[in-house]
């Protein structure tokens, strides 16, 4: 059974960090692809970033890039996500997701692209 947990969302200032945890259980990060999303009200559930071990690839939106940064301790079946520089547009639950691999390594970043999902941590960022 897979399961993912969210931690470490909570209320941040702009320009602020935090550092998201995500405990994986039930599946193996090889045979996964890994990310984050978020959902602002309102909004679609978006790609944070997504990562495979399968060819070593990172995906990050553009206006993630340089701010966000996906990483895992195997060891720990964790994934972080490592937020800084934080906006109000930041605002969103924040999702972890898995995505099954298929046989040539392949997935897609994307809400139908993931199998499962965590329940979400909030982020909220204001003054």
């Amino acid at each position: 059974q897979v399961q993912l947990v969210e931690s470490g969302g909570g209320l941040v200032q702009p320009g602020g960090s935090l550092r998201l945890s995500c405990a994986a259980s039930g599946f193996a990060f090889d045979d996964y692809a890994i990310g984050w999303f978020r959902q602002a009200p309102g909004k679609e559930r978006e790609a944070v970033s997504c990562s495979s071990s399968f060819d070593a690839s990172t995906f990050y939106p553009d206006s993630m890039k340089g701010r966000f940064t996906i990483s895992t301790d195997n060891a720990k079946n964790t994934i972080y996500l490592q937020m800084n520089m934080l906006k109000p547009e930041d605002t969103a639950v924040y999702y972890c997701a898995a995505g099954k691999l298929t046989i040539s390594g392949s997935y897609s970043c994307s809400y139908l692209g993931m199998n499962y999902w965590g329940k979400g941590t909030l982020v909220t960022v204001s003054s």
